[in-house]
């Protein structure tokens, strides 16, 4: 037996190994920490940990003992649940019969409420379907009844439409013809029925036969040949408008036509082309005639023609087309006896007769598009033209008179304007002529004025004012601009445009251009003896203070021009018409006018330049080589702070109004002395140690004096523009790299080309040419040093640029002569 127990204990163990994923669910069922429900239970380890020492196995008789009661309890609930479970599967298979039954029963109950469903479906239809019937029968009863009532009202209404028509009754017809129209449309869609289509057809013979007899009514209260008119309106006739309404629009049309042409028959007779009425100069005639016509129009026919029709407006109208194509003929014929005057007088009184049908009439009856209502033009800020509403701008100026100035007349909201205004415009060829001519006489009075009176006066406090002629000229301009737009906004404006361009050129080249002071052939240098010899200030600068005050004078009106030039190209585009504004371009008289301040400022650029030349020269012809000490700043430095002090501050005041060009003439006078003193520095040769130190600190002079040009002389100080001092440190910076350059030793020659490359970053032989020239060196050290120069330059052409830049705001480097630092000492000092 116990040789047996091992076994049994092996297949017990066999036995009690489950699946992990049933191991699992049993764990997540019935959860339990006991150590004897582990899957991976040890039966060693598990004693062990009851009697971990020898001592603990007296509790061996209690363990056993609590083992056995545990297994005789989970017996006791292993036979109960297999008791349990012995009756389920009898349980199961009697609960899904009796769930089977009750499926069934239901099943029957459905069907049975669907077919009690479809008997009552059946029952409700049989119940609507006479209900249905019955429904129809009432709508088409009663679609029948409308069509008989309406049938009998449009019979009864053509026979009494044909009746009252015999008896012309046309107040009563008024009202019948709409009413048997309206009920006639009814009837559309049975035109195919005989019955129905013969009452159509008489009621369009009613209504072609209304309209033919009310004509003829017409015709014979109206007719067409003579001048004689009925003395009052009449009633039929009034009635007979009322029935026109209704009947085609064309009837209307007739009526409007034969009854206007018949009111214009007299005025066609009155002022035929023959008369002598007829021409331009008794043009208010015409409109005094039209105005007696109206007023007798309303006390007779006003009640007579329904207000919708417009009869008053539409006289008005018909008397402008037909007053357009008379003058136009007229005007025509006789072309050569138009004179401005005689043009801009009948100008002026149509116009204000289309203001004066602006105000009484609405234009409602312009529909045809022969005449657009202009455009509302936007609030302008262009400071070029005064508020137009002022007394000085309504006026149309003519030539040699001050009579019978016409009125601008309100062409905003105006839908008349143009309707007759519009036959001149082929004649203001005329008018574009005269302004020609008026132009000229202005330009050659003004060439003449300022020849008479000459240059203008120096007058400092001003600040350089503009010449009155331009203010005169474009004055002039404005009012031939309002008065042109009142006349056309058509080519006419056009026209004036290339009117106005061609004497803003003249302007520009006569007066500007042609009276700036001609620059004269400079005088021979001088030399530094002539020039310590001179007195201060005895130099004769090529300009006087006249002439330099009427350029910068020349120079303000040039600007102005330009900027009331461009203001004048945005007025032009406001005033014509928008087919035509790409056409308005000023952009090349602005140029022009550029080209004049340009040449301005070259003017006095050239001036104070050619001034500063002698001493330049001076400078150059001094022997520098023979300098023993180092003194205060050269004469000819002296010479160029004193034109600079004699002519900046005249030219600053004088274009005061316009700074910025007094800055562009900062910036160009910069950039034309720098150089030219950077070349004649190269004529200095040879110079020794001493000189190059002199020319450092005279250079260093001149530096100070050109960074304080544009305040130089005022007792406002200014800082100086960021552009103008950037030129200025540059070109004289390098003018100072120059020198330090000479002044450096030329021993040894790897250094000296190391410490010009890092100076003046320059890659031109020629520049290191001169450099060794100013040194005195002999054409042998030349030529090593030449030759080391190229070997020594940087790989990188581009790279030099940048290495330049840096090296100009870099310190002294170290090999740079113990003389040039104690020089830079002597400058701070003096400073």
């Amino acid at each position: 037996m116990e040789e047996d127990e091992p076994e049994l204990a092996a297949g017990l163990e066999a036995a009690l190994e489950l699946a992990p994923a049933v191991q699992a669910a049993i764990e997540q069922v019935f959860p339990s920490q006991d150590p004897l429900d582990r899957a991976d239970f040890n039966a060693v380890e598990y004693i062990n940990t009851l009697f971990p020492t020898e001592q603990s196995l007296a509790n061996i008789d209690e363990v056993v003992n609590k083992i056995r009661l545990k297994i005789r309890r989970l017996d006791d609930n292993i036979r109960t649940v297999v008791r349990g479970q012995t009756n389920v599967g009898q349980d199961g298979r009697q609960a899904l019969e009796e769930a089977q039954k009750a499926i069934q029963q239901l099943f029957g109950k459905i069907k049975d409420i669907k077919d009690k469903a479809e008997k009552s479906e059946q029952m409700v239809k049989e119940i609507t379907r006479d209900i249905k019937q019955l429904d129809h029968a009432k709508r088409h009863l009663t679609t029948s009844i409308t069509t008989l009532n309406h049938l009998h009202m449009l019979a009864g209404g053509v026979d009494s439409l044909e009746a009252m028509t015999r008896r012309r009754q046309y107040g009563e017809v008024a009202n019948l013809l709409q009413g048997v129209v309206n009920v006639l449309e009814h009837f559309n869609k049975y035109m195919g029925i005989p019955q129905i289509r013969q009452l159509s057809e008489r009621v369009k013979a009613a209504q072609n036969e209304l309209g033919q007899q009310i004509l003829a009514d017409f015709e014979e209260a109206f007719p067409s040949q003579g001048t004689k008119r009925p003395g009052g309106p009449s009633n039929v006739l009034r009635d007979a408008c009322l029935v026109a309404n209704v009947l085609d629009p064309r009837i209307k049309q007739e009526i409007i036509k034969k009854f206007i042409k018949q009111h214009l028959s007299e005025y066609l007779v009155l002022f035929q082309e023959n008369q002598d009425v007829a021409w331009l100069d008794k043009i208010d005639r015409r409109y005094a005639w039209i105005k007696r016509q109206l007023v007798d129009y309303e006390e007779k026919y006003g009640r007579m023609f329904p207000q919708e029709w417009c009869m008053t407006e539409r006289i008005a109208v018909e008397f402008c087309h037909v007053t357009r194509t008379e003058l136009a003929k007229i005007m025509r014929t006789r072309a050569k006896e138009i004179e401005v005057k005689l043009l801009l007088f009948a100008i002026q009184r149509t116009t204000n007769f289309e203001g004066l049908l602006a105000k009484r009439f609405s234009g409602c009856t312009l529909a045809d598009g022969t005449v657009k209502k202009p455009e509302v033009p936007l609030p302008s800020t262009n400071p070029f033209l005064e508020d137009e509403t002022g007394t000085e701008t309504d006026e149309i100026v003519i030539e040699k008179s001050d009579t019978d100035k016409p009125k601008k007349p309100k062409v905003p909201d105006n839908p008349f304007h143009g309707i007759v205004s519009k036959c001149f415009e082929p004649h203001l060829y005329v008018y574009i002529e005269s302004q020609d001519k008026n132009l000229g006489e202005l330009i050659d009075r003004f060439v003449a004025d300022f020849k008479a009176q000459g240059p203008p006066k120096p007058n400092v406090d001003e600040g350089g004012a503009v010449l009155p002629s331009c203010a005169d000229l474009f004055v002039y301009y404005k009012k031939c601009m309002v008065q042109c737009s009142q006349l056309s906004t058509g080519e006419p404006m056009i026209a004036l445009t290339t009117i106005f361009q061609k004497y803003l050129r003249e302007y520009a080249w006569k007066i500007l251009s042609g009276n700036l002071p001609k620059t004269t052939s400079s005088s021979g240098g001088l030399t530094i003896t002539s020039l310590l010899k001179e007195k201060e200030g005895s130099e004769v600068a090529k300009f006087t203070l006249e002439e330099l005050c009427l350029i910068c004078s020349i120079l303000s009106t040039a600007e102005y021009c330009l900027a009331t030039t461009q203001q004048l190209e945005e007025k032009l585009k406001e005033k014509v018409d928008a087919s035509l504004v790409e056409r308005i371009n000023l952009t090349g008289e602005m140029d022009t006018f550029s080209i004049v301040i340009s040449n301005s400022i070259q003017l006095l650029v050239q001036d104070l330049d050619a001034a500063c030349d002698p001493a330049l020269t001076a400078m150059s012809k001094m022997q520098w080589q023979n300098v023993e000490h180092v003194g205060d700043q050269s004469p000819y430095v002296t010479s160029v702070i004193l034109h600079i002090k004699q002519n900046v501050p005249i030219i600053r005041d004088n274009l005061a109004s316009t700074r910025k060009y007094f800055t562009q003439f900062c910036i160009k006078f910069a950039n034309s002395f720098i150089p030219k003193f950077i070349n004649h520095l190269f004529k200095c040769k040879p110079i020794s140690m001493v000189g190059a130190e002199q020319l450092l600190l005279d250079t260093h002079s001149l530096k100070m004096v050109l960074l304080d040009l544009p305040s130089i002389g005022s007792q406002v100080v200014r800082k100086a523009p960021a552009s103008y001092t950037k030129i200025v440190v540059k070109g004289m910076t390098r003018a100072e790299m120059i020198l330090k350059v000479v002044m450096a030793p030329h021993e040894p020659p790897v250094v000296f080309v190391d410490n010009y490359i890092k100076l003046l970053a320059d890659c031109s032989t020629d520049t290191f040419q001169k450099i060794l020239d100013m040194k005195g060196l002999k054409r042998s050290e030349q030529s090593s040093m030449l030759d080391l120069f190229r070997q020594r330059l940087p790989a990188p052409p581009s790279g030099v640029e940048n290495t330049g830049s840096l090296s100009l705001s870099a310190p002294t480097p170290e090999q740079e002569s113990s003389r040039i630092r104690k020089l830079e000492k002597l400058i701070k000092k003096r400073l």
